[in-house]
């Protein structure tokens, strides 16, 4: 908790003036608040029993204090309702710029046991309590104690054993708050499981809407998702009831304060120990008392339901990224494109079955290479490894000797282009699609690429061009426009090194000859792996290596291969039988 909260803390570094000067007008605002009890004793005291022409000047006069009290009062509860808020808005700006980078460090490994709803939740949900923890506690603690201390030596000033009659309930508030704090933690910190539960449900099942609707399961959807609303609202009584106990009691006690002064002041009145006019200023003062009290236990919630956010918050950026740079790491230029694999062997995270082990061979600068095999022998995860996506478990990749453990991954990755399978386009136009490959270019530059992905003339054919919009994540296109497109951008890009993870495989005998032309015209004295699971698509290659479960078993251009009468003769046939 001490390491979270200093964390919390370091937030407060960049705005502490604006916080200095929040604080000082939380604590001129709750000044201004204890002062106005005192005013109306010393008029009931002093100014209403006096001559009536010396009591309407001093009435005057205190009004007119009481004004200017007003306006300064006016002025610090605008500068804290406002500037305050603002306060508070720039740390969660700083804080979902911090996990927003930090996300963008983690590698595939984290993303692959993670829901993104559920990520959302922590970047969007948690943030907003967090923020009004951040605003609201340290001027509410500031202004509960100001009150509390005030009111404490003022109502000893007039009558101390009251005042310790009174101030006597206190501690007994605090173990009350403290008890159920405990408990209202737990439950708040069950109800940031089951939202972020419901937003991850949301997020998948809107994802894959299409699939929903093309089977007809809306409905099981929709079970799925009361199931979590469900859970959602057992978690919420569970924490209502907390919270019930919790604001009863605190009231509870309001009242009996009440109730004890009004039997305490009447003995000591009875006994002319006490006046009326201090009872009055008693009274006065417990509604001052009582406020700093409940705005304490407003933080109390207020507390737990930001540092369980924050606790969210710092669990992601706690994660240590487990591919990252170097120290010494080197950027490169001007790369050849050899590449060369040293007994590199792999298993996922938290298992320790090998997807591969102990795999040799090179792959000469411009060289044009197919990856072959049965599914799920990892060649998409073999590939995955030169840009750094996974670590090798052991041995090592080489770019023109270097290994790519030394090189800076930023430059690393802008060497290799990806075709994927999955094209991913963003949400916006053709033109900022394409533009991603570099974000710098100019407009001739992407139309150009366009054209060399064989996309222009489609393009062109679109309601504005360039300009169209083609919706979340492209749908507005068909497979193969958006498989150009993808090419198009790794044109724009220029890397010396391809990676084609089945970039033909989904689309139709039409759009994959024309992607095919795209993707050899790309290749073009660039090295280059292609994962291909129609073997027609890789006739041309320089080399195909068969991939197994054990190792590379065949190495060879098409007509050797289908010669050795081996495991792609096998492939090749089943394909064309």
């Amino acid at each position: 908790m001490k390491i979270k909260l200093k964390a919390l803390l370091s937030y407060y570094k960049p705005y502490k003036w604006l916080f200095i000067a929040d604080m000082i007008c939380a604590f001129i605002a709750s000044g201004v608040g204890l002062l106005f009890p005192l005013i109306v004793r010393y008029l009931t005291e002093n100014v209403f029993n006096t001559n009536t022409s010396i009591a309407a000047g001093l009435i005057i006069k205190i009004l007119s204090l009481m004004l200017f009290l007003t306006l300064i009062e006016y002025l610090c509860n605008y500068f804290i309702t406002s500037y305050g808020h603002v306060m508070g808005a720039l740390m969660e700006h700083d804080m979902r710029n911090d996990i927003f980078s930090h996300l963008q460090k983690l590698s595939f490994t984290y993303y692959d046991n993670q829901k993104v709803g559920q990520i959302m939740s922590r970047i969007t949900n948690d943030l907003l309590d967090i923020t009004e923890l951040c605003h609201h506690g340290p001027e509410d603690i500031l202004i509960s104690l100001t009150k509390l201390i005030g009111a404490f030596i003022i109502l000893a000033n007039i009558d101390i054993k009251l005042t310790l009659i009174v101030f006597a309930f206190i501690p007994f508030m605090l173990l009350f708050a403290y008890y159920y704090n405990n408990k209202m933690n737990k439950a708040f910190k069950k109800n940031r499981e089951k939202i972020a539960a419901i937003n991850a449900a949301i997020e998948d099942s809107l994802s894959g809407i299409r699939v929903v609707k093309s089977f007809a399961n809306e409905d099981i959807e929709l079970e799925k998702f009361k199931q979590n609303n469900i859970q959602f609202v057992r978690s919420k009584r569970d924490s209502y009831h907390y919270i019930a106990k919790y604001y009863s009691g605190i009231n509870a006690f309001g009242s009996l304060i009440y109730v004890v002064l009004i039997i305490g002041a009447s003995l000591f009145i009875s006994n002319n120990q006490m006046n009326t006019g201090d009872l009055v200023t008693f009274l006065l003062y417990i509604g001052s008392f009582l406020e700093p009290v409940k705005k304490l236990v407003n933080f109390a919630e207020q507390f737990q339901n930001g540092i369980t956010g924050f606790e969210r918050f710092h669990e992601i950026l706690s994660i240590h990224p487990d591919i990252e740079d170097k120290k010494d790491a080197i950027e490169i230029k001007n790369i050849k494109g050899n590449i060369r694999f040293e007994n590199v062997s792999f298993h996922y995270h938290g298992t320790s079955d090998a997807v591969f082990s102990n795999i040799n061979f090179n792959v000469k600068a411009g060289e044009y290479i197919a990856l072959v095999g049965p599914s799920g022998v990892g060649k998409t995860t073999l590939c995955s490894l030169i840009p750094r996506f996974y670590e090798v478990s052991s041995g090592s990749i080489k770019i023109d000797n270097i290994d790519i453990r030394d090189i800076q991954l930023k430059s690393l990755r802008q060497n290799i282009g990806i075709v994927q399978q999955d094209v991913y386009l963003f949400a916006g136009t053709v033109m900022d699609n394409i533009r991603y490959g570099k974000h710098d270019a100019t407009d001739e530059e992407i139309i150009a690429a366009a054209k060399n992905a064989n996309a222009h003339d489609f393009i062109m054919a679109l309601p504005n061009g360039y300009q169209t919009d083609i919706g979340q994540r492209g749908i507005k296109l068909s497979g193969g426009q958006k498989q150009r497109i993808s090419i198009a951008r790794v044109f724009l890009k220029n890397p010396p090194i391809l990676i084609f993870d089945e970039a033909t495989s989904a689309l139709d005998n039409e759009s994959e000859k024309v992607v095919q032309e795209s993707l050899e015209k790309l290749a073009r004295n660039r090295t280059t792996f292609v994962i291909a699971h129609r073997l027609s698509t890789i006739k041309n290659a320089q080399r195909i290596v068969v991939l197994t479960e054990e190792d590379i078993t065949e190495e060879g251009t098409h007509e050797e291969l289908l010669a050795l009468n081996g495991l792609y003769a096998q492939l090749y046939n089943m394909q064309f039988q």
